[in-house]
């Protein structure tokens, strides 16, 4: 490490650089314990909030609570989509995602009672806190997909999460561990995706 470097800058970047959307059915059935689960949650929580709402909200299924999501998610797929825009690999891949997964993890946002913040800013602090959790789950090498259906956004979703009228439910993170090699991917190079303004 360079001197007067405080972290292995080079080490943070390729974490950055290295985290991938890997979907539940790529998946091995390895567990993935509740200590990693844990860490990797902790740090979700020092994302940055205006005003210190920390409007982050997790809600953790593992074990036959995945069956519990898996069951909720496909019945309300069946109830919500007209019978002409139903499909059956849509609904059978609703249902097998949890069941995939060693964990799924419901994201949501909680308001404060005062909601002085802007709704806006505080879906954005929960998408900070998120990103937080999938870098820290590439340490452990673990995949992460973080969904967002639209079922997720109903009423009867925040009802079965058990959540105020107020606050949302901003997807589902299934996470596990890969069971083939890590993938790659790419981005548009920096210039295509900045402008610099100097005067």
């Amino acid at each position: 490490m360079e001197a007067g470097m405080k972290y292995n800058l080079s080490e943070i970047s390729e974490l950055i650089r290295d985290r991938r959307t890997i979907t539940p059915e790529h998946y091995s059935d390895r567990v993935v314990h509740d200590e990693i689960i844990k860490n990797v949650l902790n740090s979700g929580i020092w994302a940055p909030s205006h005003g210190m709402t920390q409007p982050w909200f997790f809600k953790v299924f593992k074990g036959d609570a995945r069956l519990r999501m898996s069951e909720f998610m496909s019945a309300l797929y069946r109830n919500l989509t007209p019978a002409e825009k139903f499909m059956q690999s849509k609904f059978d891949k609703i249902k097998s995602r949890p069941e995939l997964s060693s964990v799924v993890i419901a994201i949501c946002m909680r308001r404060d009672e005062q909601q002085k913040i802007l709704e806006i800013e505080e879906i954005e602090a929960v998408a900070c806190a998120v990103q937080n959790v999938m870098l820290h789950s590439v340490g452990y090498g673990l995949g992460t997909f973080w969904s967002t259906p639209k079922l997720c956004y109903t009423d009867e979703m925040k009802e079965f999460l058990g959540l105020g009228a107020a606050d949302r439910c901003l997807g589902l993170l299934y996470m596990g561990y890969p069971k083939a090699d890590w993938p790659k991917s790419h981005r548009k190079p920096l210039e295509y995706v900045s402008e610099w303004i100097t005067e």
